[in-house]
């Protein structure tokens, strides 16, 4: 037995590499941030620099949360690098431009993608360096109203103690049930971000904000992308019927497909491919078969393993956490924003209210005007709104007026040969106030940013319309708009 047991220990147990976890405590934080996302990193800096002890626990290897690293700024990289090869092939000769042999280099493009994410992420990392924010990885679990305990990536443990705890996790991707994704031919946005080859076609499952945009990278790649939508509009809840019909239109000339007031009742892999089988509002059921299926339905809340329910706090019948107007929840001491709350799931949303609520913390009075957050579709023509759609001034009973101007007849539209959309401006009837606005256009989601300054300190359209606005731009389009609203006509249609 002293032979074997020698063996044991002398032959195998050498070649193991010998590996200890560490614990370690920090006992004196003012405030505890969960998550790193566009509203947890923001509340973390913020809160440093009002003098806030403040530690950042991030379960990813990175920081930035969804947005940065599979969410909004890939989506987008991909999305700005997609239109040049689209535009490339099929309107540069329009213009005068004369190219031959245009391919898509899908490695380097994804590469581009990935460099974009990189550099933001590690800026991130620098900018808690530079503000004195300590950061944990790993999975952060609530074990009382003052005590945070990380289950490090690495093995090890952290455990925090703080005045203070802010919940910032935000949103995981909504599964289909009955449809399981493996992140190669059924995929989520996630995995529609790193496909290895452009598919010969796709089938959407929604055609919300991350359907159409998804969508859009891979149609003008080369695939054929059809949409299956449960609502009769393509955005999602909120965007303007009208404005929904407009982008709708620009889509379907890209080649994009829709199947809209059609539900979707399984998919399956078949050797052709993924069947999906759907069922319209009459009742008719069709099969489509494509080389690859995005899951895009929605998303909600992350709250697993967060450990709220062990301490009290209380979670609505949709998993999200009520909190009062300081972001508060039901334990004082422990905060909640962005996508773990009511609300849309945007990222300069979970900002803005990250900034809001450590601002409060240090006695500072919380104020955020929701009506005034503005929602962007980064496809090609963009859409942009802020405020309330004609739909919801019209279940509200508001009196209401409306203006509206094509980009057909704007004079840098037409030089830029990019003339799909328009401006839909809706106005208070009797006192002209702003009540919302609507754009659809190239540069929608940067000229939406003057549309909400303007309703943000309560415009008119009189307002907006007598401002003068740089000759030729896209901007006077919403200057055009608003001339019709409180006049009655635009000048230049």
């Amino acid at each position: 037995m002293q032979c074997v047991r020698s063996r044991l220990f002398s032959s195998q147990t050498r070649l193991l590499p010998i590996r200890s976890f560490s614990s370690s405590t920090i006992s004196d934080s003012d405030l505890v941030v969960i998550g790193s996302g566009p509203g947890g990193y923001v509340a973390a800096i913020k809160a440093a620099q009002l003098g806030l002890k403040t530690v950042c626990v991030e379960k990813g290897s990175t920081f930035g949360g969804t947005c940065l690293n599979v969410g909004c700024i890939p989506s987008k990289a991909l999305l700005n690098n997609s239109h040049y090869y689209y535009a490339a092939k099929n309107e540069f000769a329009s213009r005068g431009i004369k190219i031959d042999n245009v391919e898509v280099d899908l490695p380097a493009m994804m590469k581009a993608k990935e460099n974009s994410v990189s550099a933001l992420t590690g800026g991130i990392a620098g900018l808690f360096k530079k503000n004195g924010i300590t950061s944990v990885h790993g999975h952060g679990t609530i074990v009382t109203p003052n005590q945070v305990i990380v289950k490090n990536n690495d093995g090890g443990r952290t455990t925090i103690n703080t005045k203070n705890i802010l919940v910032a996790t935000g949103s995981e991707v909504t599964p289909f049930p009955g449809i399981e994704v493996d992140e190669e031919t059924v995929v989520s946005s996630t995995g529609a971000l790193s496909l290895k080859e452009i598919p010969k076609t796709l089938t959407l499952i929604g055609a919300g904000v991350i359907g159409v945009e998804l969508g859009s990278v891979w149609q003008r790649l080369g695939a054929k992308v059809t949409a299956i939508e449960f609502l009769g509009n393509i955005g999602g809840v909120g965007i303007d019927l009208e404005v929904a019909k407009s982008f709708q239109r620009s889509l379907q000339k890209q080649g994009m497909k829709f199947k809209l007031n059609t539900k979707v009742l399984s998919a399956e892999r078949t050797p052709e491919g993924i069947k999906v089988t759907a069922e319209n509002k009459k009742g008719q059921q069709e099969e489509v078969v494509s080389d690859v299926l995005l899951v895009c339905i929605g998303r909600r809340p992350y709250l697993d393993g967060l450990g709220l329910d062990n301490i009290g706090v209380a979670v609505d019948n949709r998993g999200r956490i009520p909190v009062n107007e300081r972001f508060q929840t039901n334990i004082k001491n422990i905060y909640a924003i962005g996508d773990v709350i009511d609300g849309p799931m945007l990222a300069h949303k979970a900002e803005d209210e990250g900034i809001i609520c450590v601002e409060g913390m240090v006695g500072g009075v919380p104020h955020i005007n929701y009506d005034c957050v503005p929602s962007v579709i980064y496809t090609h023509p963009e859409v942009a709104w802020v405020g309330k759609s004609e739909e919801q001034v019209k279940a509200e009973g508001i009196p209401y007026k409306i203006g509206s101007f094509p980009m057909a007849a704007n004079s840098r539209s037409k030089t830029n040969q990019d003339t799909d959309g328009l401006v839909k401006v809706i106005a208070h009837k009797d006192t002209d106030r702003l009540l919302g606005i609507h754009i659809v256009s190239s540069v929608a989601g940067e000229l939406i940013n003057e549309a909400a300054l303007a309703m943000e300190y309560g415009a008119s359209a009189e307002d907006i319309a007598r401002v003068c606005h740089a000759h030729p731009t896209v901007s006077e389009a919403l200057k055009e708009a608003c001339v019709a609203a409180y006049a009655g006509k635009a000048i230049n249609f």
